[in-house]
């Protein structure tokens, strides 16, 4: 999907310079390009400024973040390399031993009712949006949403260059906030839901989808996994509309099959094609339920309402019991 956001009439609808601030003070961003400043003379950043990659402003404090100043000088900022339009053999290989994502588009449309209930015109901020998420199209193809995609590297898929851990938005800026593949790859992923729920308007939408039982698939930027429990928890302040697994035990295999291959060094590639005549274990899926699929799971998805009160530590055993009654 080769086509830069907002265009047309929803690039009209929304000024990024209304709703961005300092990543660090939270001030009013001052100048344009290059010339991209904090407009507070007492940060740090007033001198400093903030750099530009392809058009776009990079609004990180780098003092707190895992990536540097440096990184953004001549490219992109991205650290590994990446192919955001899904066109390489790797990304095709994946998709037919993997299989399309079965939930999201489903839970995108959901989405995308919900936030018009609160709005004519819903904003909604993709976090990690460089590359359109499996099912996420539905939020670029909707000409009634103004969405802004954030990445910490630039792609056409993006406004602006930002670390999810402290966001460069004002308070309540969004309807709706979609995070798909991320939290894995954030250092703080609590930091993060914090402040997905400090841009969210009152009952706000939240919707995340993040790995379970999968192995290692950044490299040095790849830190942490949630059970269905856990990733309840970490959005613990806000109400729940719905959660699941996104895949079951079979995709689940099927990345250990695969990286069983790579821990015999036979590299990305081979370990790619050896993974590839399993693929129908992925159907497996289909069969599992409650509770017992969702421990098996490979990746989960929550979709939930920014709320004002937190759930209480002592209701998460009753939280996992109750994913099997749900099952019927």
């Amino acid at each position: 999907m080769n086509k830069p956001i907002l265009t047309g009439p929803a690039q009209d609808s929304l000024r990024l310079s209304d709703i961005t601030c300092c990543p660090r003070c939270r001030s009013t961003i001052a100048g344009q390009g290059a010339q991209t400043r904090c407009s507070n003379a007492a940060c740090a950043y007033a001198a400093d400024g903030f750099p530009t990659v392809d058009g776009q402003q990079v609004l990180i404090d780098f003092e707190s973040s895992i990536f540097d100043r440096e990184t953004y000088h001549d490219n992109s900022g991205s650290v590994l390399d990446r192919d955001v339009l899904n066109h390489s053999i790797g990304s095709r290989l994946h998709r037919f031993t993997f299989g399309e994502n079965p939930v999201a588009g489903e839970n995108c449309r959901t989405f995308v009712t919900l936030a018009k209930q609160r709005s004519p015109r819903p904003r909604i901020l993709v976090v990690g949006g460089a590359k359109i998420g499996s099912g996420a199209e539905h939020l670029y193809d909707d000409p009634t949403l103004d969405v802004v995609g954030t990445d910490v590297f630039s792609s056409p898929h993006t406004r602006l260059v930002a670390d999810a851990h402290k966001l460069p938005f004002v308070d309540q800026s969004f309807d709706g906030v979609w995070i798909q593949a991320v939290l894995e790859h954030v250092l703080e992923p609590i930091d993060v839901v914090s402040e997905i729920h400090r841009v969210l308007r009152d009952d706000g939408l939240v919707y995340a989808e993040t790995p379970f039982m999968q192995q290692v698939h950044e490299r040095a930027y790849d830190f942490t996994r949630f059970t269905q429990s856990g990733h309840r928890w970490l959005f613990r302040s806000f109400t729940e509309i719905s959660a699941g697994p996104v895949t079951g035990g079979g995709v689940a295999l099927l990345w250990s099959i695969r990286y069983l291959f790579r821990a015999f060094g036979v590299g990305d590639g081979v370990s790619r094609l050896a993974a590839l005549p399993f693929f129908w274990l992925r159907f497996l899926d289909g069969f599992g339920r409650g509770r017992a699929r969702a421990d098996a799971a490979s990746g989960l998805f929550f979709m939930g309402r920014r709320s004002d009160h937190a759930l209480a530590p002592s209701s998460m055993p009753q939280y996992y019991k109750n994913q099997q009654l749900a099952a019927g």
